[in-house]
């Protein structure tokens, strides 16, 4: 999701292996990070594989009781939902607590950093206004964001990232309503409702991107 990015956010960025003072050690009971987000906890397809699969659910069922699609940037994306007066994470149990917390999503993993692409990659950043605990420990990124594999998983981020920024590019581009809808609808259908293999998330992702880069770039030049 695109946003404005304070100075003073982007005074210092990170890679993996940085430490960076973003640990709030569990801050007991607060759980300010779960409640009030909005639309902003945006899923990726391996969030969904994960939940789903953790959940022990199919990626239909994630999608009609946890989340909800919204137009992110112009691409409907599923978002995590809010449930409440206080709009808490559907997620978040009776003492604040996530109960899916082995396999949160992305978004969640990398709270109170954000992510700045650039040069073909991308840094992380603190987000010093985000999170209210005063006093956060220090913590190496890799750690912090705890997914296995990371180079691989970062490699994953950027692929999509550059995926949705392609379809972005195409739907500014072109004022047809109709291709609008299909593009969403493929990309909704391919890369969120259809099942991935437990054996190799990684592999089917990029099989389903390359089908899709391919079905852009034909796109694309039909708008020329």
């Amino acid at each position: 999701m695109r946003r404005e990015v304070s100075e003073q956010d982007l005074a210092k960025k990170y890679k993996a292996n940085d430490m960076v003072r973003a640990d709030c050690n569990g801050c007991e009971g607060c759980s300010a990070c779960c409640q009030g987000m909005g639309e902003s906890v945006i899923l990726d397809p391996m969030d969904i594989a994960r939940l789903a699969s953790g959940l022990g659910i199919s990626q239909a069922q994630l999608l009609q009781s946890a989340l909800e699609l919204h137009v992110s940037d112009g691409v409907i994306l599923p978002n995590m939902k809010m449930a409440g007066e206080e709009e808490k994470c559907c997620f978040l149990n009776e003492e604040g607590r996530c109960r899916v917390h082995a396999i949160r999503p992305g978004v969640c993993r990398l709270f109170p950093l954000g992510r700045i692409y650039e040069e073909g990659g991308f840094s992380y950043f603190l987000q010093h206004q985000e999170c209210p605990k005063p006093v956060k420990s220090k913590v190496k990124i890799i750690k912090w964001i705890d997914t296995p594999g990371l180079k691989q998983y970062e490699s994953y981020i950027l692929r999509w990232h550059e995926l949705l920024e392609a379809v972005r590019e195409l739907l500014e581009k072109s004022e047809d309503e109709q291709l609008a809808r299909d593009i969403n609808s493929y990309l909704l259908q391919n890369f969120y409702l259809k099942e991935y293999p437990a054996s190799d998330f990684y592999a089917e992702f990029e099989v389903r991107r390359e089908s899709f880069q391919k079905l852009l770039k034909v796109l694309s030049a039909g708008q020329k």
